[in-house]
Formats: C-alpha cells, structure tokens, sequence
C-alpha cells in the first residue's frame, strides 16, 4: 500500500512539474510575442498606435500575428543545451555551460542560414525545426557574442559593456533544474549569460530570474522567491543595480497592481 501512494505521489509531482514547465515556456513565448511589435516604444507612443488602453491582444510583427521572437528561439535553445548537458552527466564531460553554449551557437545558425543543415547530424531535433529559421533582428551583443565558437566566462565574457536584456530574457528554462541547489542556478544563469553580456548588471539580471523561476517552480511564493534572489545577490559583486530594481518591483506588487505609468518607472530603473 505504502509503495503504491509513493507511486501515486511520485506521478502526481512530475505531472506537476511538467505543467509548471509548460507553462513557463508558454507564458515567456506568449510575452515575446505580445511585446515585439511594440518593442522600444514608450507608453505615449503604444497608446498613439493602439488607443488608451494600449496594445491588449497579439499584434503584427514580422509580417505575422503572434510570431516567434528572437527570445523565444534562444530560450528554446537554452532547454536544448540543459537536455544536452543532463544527457551527458554520466560520461565524465559534463559541463553544462558549454552545451548551452553549443546550443546556443546552433539559434545563431537560424539566424543566417535557410534552413536545417542535413549534414550536421549531430545538431539535434530542435536545430531541425524548420520554422525556428526565421531572422528577428538579433541585437548586435548576440551576433559578436556567438560571432565565433570561443565561449565567453565569467573571467573573461563577451561584450563586457553590454546591459542589454536579451541574456535574462532566455534564463527562465535554468529555473526549472529543480534539483538542483537555487546558488548553483544563479551560477550556471551568470555563466551562460556572459556568453554575450558581459556586464554585472546584465548577467546578474540573468540569475536573479533565473532563481527566482526556480523558487516558483519548487512551490515557493513569489515573495519568497525574490527575497531569496536577493540573499544570493547580495553575495556578488556590482549587485546593488540589479537588487535596488528588485526592491522596486517587489515594492510596487505590494501596492497592487501596477499602472502602466509605474511599470514604464521599473523599466527604466
């Protein structure tokens, strides 16, 4: 009897775990795509475009509603790296930064060639998807970072000046490695992200998110998931920015929601 509810329990937490993970690539997808056609305007300009109440439904961007970003590609390829590095744990050559760097160099091949090479088999299924063959305006700090296959390290990343968002945005897949300690997420999301942003305010971005998925993805609340976030934090050097900007977020989800007006102030913090 024992054995069965252990049975029983075990499905029912990786059923669990499995809608948390779809969810979580869902939602991050369906954000790109609803943010891209207005990506780099301000409110005022939003509302001049799409009325008061500003963009509510999923709008044109690259000739198509809803289209995959260059976000979602690379967040898609962030999974693909972390199912290669767990593939590997048992050889003796696991690293998990390189495969996700490896995974990464495969999004910069969907951004210049036509299609799915054949005669790299080794590439994997994602890499053979078709429709992931789609340019989307890669910010120049991705195109230098994974120009070449020399993997940018925290001793010594790529573009050390970069603050852009595009490293936290593909983050959220190293916040489901559940079993594993949340300092060791924040680690590996600052390795990976230093590939192409090399700076504090960007690649510690990346493990703040990252950790903070974690903590949602184990049952946490989201208050509890920031303050951890930002007890780990506070542990690395040039953190104040990144924690000062989380002090602000958590502070207004406090005070409700947010007006547009507000998020537009977090934003810009």
């Amino acid at each position: 009897m024992g054995a069965t509810v252990g049975a029983v329990w075990g499905r029912t937490e990786q059923q669990d775990f499995r809608s948390r993970v779809r969810g979580t690539l869902l939602g991050a997808a369906v954000g790109d795509a609803l943010g891209a056609p207005v990506d780099g305007l301000g409110l005022d300009e939003i509302r001049e475009q799409y009325g008061a109440e500003g963009l509510v439904d999923l709008g044109f961007g690259y000739g198509r509603r809803g289209a995959v970003s260059h976000l979602t590609q690379l967040t898609l390829f962030s999974v693909d790296g972390l199912i290669r590095a767990q593939v590997r744990r048992d050889t003796g050559a696991w690293h998990p930064p390189t495969d996700v760097h490896r995974a990464y160099l495969r999004w910069a091949a969907t951004q210049r060639d036509w299609g799915p090479d054949e005669r790299r088999k080794d590439d994997g299924w994602l890499a053979r998807e078709e429709w992931l063959y789609a340019r989307r305006d890669p910010t120049r700090a991705l195109l230098l970072g994974l120009g070449d296959e020399t993997m940018g390290t925290l001793e010594s990343p790529k573009n050390a000046a970069e603050l852009g968002p595009e490293a936290v945005a593909r983050s959220a897949p190293f916040g489901l490695l559940v079993g594993w300690e949340p300092q060791l997420v924040v680690q590996l999301a600052v390795e990976c992200a230093t590939q192409t942003h090399g700076h504090p305010v960007a690649y510690l971005s990346a493990g703040a998110y990252a950790v903070i998925v974690h903590g949602l993805a184990c049952g946490e609340s989201l208050d509890g998931a920031v303050q951890r976030a930002l007890a780990l934090l506070a542990l690395r050097p040039g953190h104040e920015p990144v924690s000062d900007a989380l002090q602000h977020a958590l502070g207004a989800v406090r005070q409700g929601m947010p007006t547009p007006a507000r998020v537009e102030e977090l934003a810009a913090d």
